[in-house]
């Protein structure tokens, strides 16, 4: 498949078609909307929409979070049209993240991740004790909460325990670096998410471990698109390892709609 091939596949398995675990999936005619049965915030992962409505849809969608009073995200890629959407947003008070390089690999026979034996220091991580240790990873990393983060994956481990696979590496009893991967749901892709590594412990080939044992497990289950949004420090890394980049997302974050 060429790379135009693979954009199609992802935006119709991972876009308008994904089935997120916690949420529940409204399509209209416009917009697949998101909505958290838990009350953290929704999203917007498609639209199809013009240059004509765009902004009377925008408008109705932040209307309707805000009945729900529920924020939402509405992510925008680089190839979405029309290609003014995210100045669209911005009018409309919409507030943008750092942007993200979407990346794809399809994993073959033969794959360096797929023959690597070198990973007896990757464990997987199953229970809530694993759990609450990535999050005190994270906390120490990013120097944030990242406490709804651990309810989700727990809750997600909990309830659809063959979706969701998270792996730590540790020095001692110390986890020093983790990630995780959910297999999407009637789709070929496996989301890649996490792979962060104590500034201290760096430079010792743990990404890359982590992108193997999760790969061997994506292959496993049948999942052979590996996906990633990448941030800048990431995406050197994932195109040595054999990641193209296929377009840059955008998290564009609503105004309060509560």
């Amino acid at each position: 498949m060429d790379k135009t091939e693979i954009i199609s596949l992802f935006h119709k398995e991972l876009r308008y078609e994904a089935q997120t675990p916690g949420y529940i999936r409204e399509e209209t005619e416009h917009v697949v909307r998101h909505i958290s049965k838990f009350g953290e915030s929704g999203f917007i992962l498609a639209s199809n929409i013009n240059s004509d409505n765009a902004t009377a849809v925008i408008k109705n969608e932040v209307s309707y979070f805000k009945n729900l009073q529920q924020d939402f995200e509405w992510k925008v890629y680089s190839y979405d049209k029309p290609d003014h959407l995210k100045d669209l947003l911005e009018q409309k008070g919409f507030t943008d993240g750092e942007p993200e390089a979407l990346m794809v690999m399809k994993l073959t026979d033969g794959h360096p991740f797929l023959v690597n034996s070198q990973l007896h220091d990757v464990k997987e991580i199953t229970d809530e004790q694993g759990i609450q240790a990535i999050v005190n990873l994270e906390d120490t990393i990013w120097n944030e909460s990242h406490a709804e983060l651990g309810k989700r994956l727990l809750r997600d481990k909990q309830s659809n325990p063959d979706t969701l696979y998270l792996y730590g590496i540790y020095e001692g009893t110390q986890l020093v670096s983790a990630a995780w991967m959910y297999l999407e749901a009637n789709s070929s892709f496996a989301s890649l998410w996490g792979g962060s590594t104590l500034p201290s412990f760096r430079g010792k080939g743990y990404y890359t471990k982590l992108l193997a044992a999760r790969a061997q497990k994506a292959y496993e289950k049948d999942h052979p698109f590996l996906t990633v949004d990448a941030s800048p420090m990431s995406k050197p890394i994932l195109e040595k390892c054999g990641f193209d980049c296929l377009a840059y997302s955008y998290g564009y974050q609503s105004p309060d709609s509560k």
